[in-house]
């Protein structure tokens, strides 16, 4: 009877990532249908694979340092990880998005790594969340410094509404953090003793991580000029696929179409990524084809460096071995 079940079990646990990637492709199918195939290949094509390589080591090259900033912060809250297994965990996470939904399910295989590593599984737990709010933070700072100078180049309409959909995201992620909250400790307080055992560790871990100002703020830098790497090696693609727009419209945009990725709604967030960024840059007359044309060839940088990540994570593994 138990062998008789493991067949669906397994077939059931493939079900939402086949899911998840046919709704990616779905997305990427609904865009195609708008925008000339001809025109986007045409712009497509414009990229050498020269510079197609050259961004892709950049790219693995601003994640390097990513691997130190993690370690950093995950470190500050004690997990005391090396340099192999922090990198290990990293670029597994790396490969791991390719296959979990939205940009956060690489954490999963973050953690699933470190917290069995770590002598103090909490620490790995309290810095990675740390490590991807200052993430979030990073993004949403380069919204700001967009919108900051964007005055002189945001549509009228988008001027007129901005300050209240601004108004409204504030209430929600209000409402929202009451709510969780609330949960939050009638979930504790229902809990087991062995629950809050490993709660108040994980308290004990956050308030370490706080208590490290300078760590956060290097860790904060850090990430801030990861993202605008990244931003700027997009901005460099669509050059070269014939779009060119100010670096202040890639501000506003782009960290804004990174964070509607984070919605566990596609593989990774394939397809949500380019529908939000030409989106978001169609006000600013830029033409949706060239901008769906940069974001597939940034899709396929973020592509082949998780590929590559999942090759550098086999091989610490087997290093690690010996």
């Amino acid at each position: 009877m138990k062998g008789a079940h493991q067949p669906a079990g397994q077939s059931s646990r493939w079900f939402i990532p086949s899911l998840r990637w046919i709704l990616s492709l779905a997305v990427f199918a609904i865009l195609l249908h708008f925008f000339p195939f001809a025109t986007l290949r045409a712009a497509i094509v414009k990229i050498p694979p020269a510079r197609f390589g050259i961004i892709l080591f950049l790219y693995l090259c601003a994640h390097a340092i990513g691997v130190f900033k993690w370690r950093m912060v995950v470190n500050a809250a004690g997990a005391q990880l090396d340099l192999r297994t922090s990198a290990q965990c990293y670029f597994g996470g790396l490969f791991g998005t390719l296959f979990l939904p939205s940009i956060v399910g690489g954490d999963l295989v973050r953690l699933a790594v470190g917290l069995r590593k770590s002598p103090r599984p909490a620490a790995v737990l309290a810095g990675n969340v740390a490590d991807r709010f200052l993430d979030v933070t990073a993004q949403a700072g380069l919204v700001i410094v967009g919108v900051a100078l964007l005055p002189g180049s945001l549509p009228s309409a988008w001027r007129e509404r901005g300050i209240h959909y601004l108004t409204l995201l504030c209430i929600a992620a209000t409402v929202a953090g009451v709510i969780a909250v609330v949960i939050y400790r009638a979930a504790i307080g229902r809990s087991s003793w062995k629950l809050r055992r490993r709660v108040v560790k994980l308290r004990h871990a956050l308030r370490a991580v706080k208590s490290r100002p300078v760590v956060l703020a290097a860790g904060w830098i850090t990430g801030t000029l990861i993202q605008f790497s990244f931003l700027v090696l997009t901005a460099l693609l669509a050059i070269s696929c014939g779009l060119t727009l100010p670096l202040r419209v890639w501000l506003f945009a782009w960290p804004l179409a990174k964070l509607a990725a984070v919605l566990p709604l596609t593989q990774g967030g394939m397809g949500v990524r380019e529908a939000a960024l030409v989106a978001l840059l169609a006000p600013f007359d830029a033409p949706g084809t060239l901008v769906l044309a940069a974001g597939l060839v940034w899709e396929g940088i973020i592509i082949s460096g998780g590929v590559i990540s999942g090759g550098i994570d086999l091989l610490l593994r087997r290093s690690s071995s010996f």
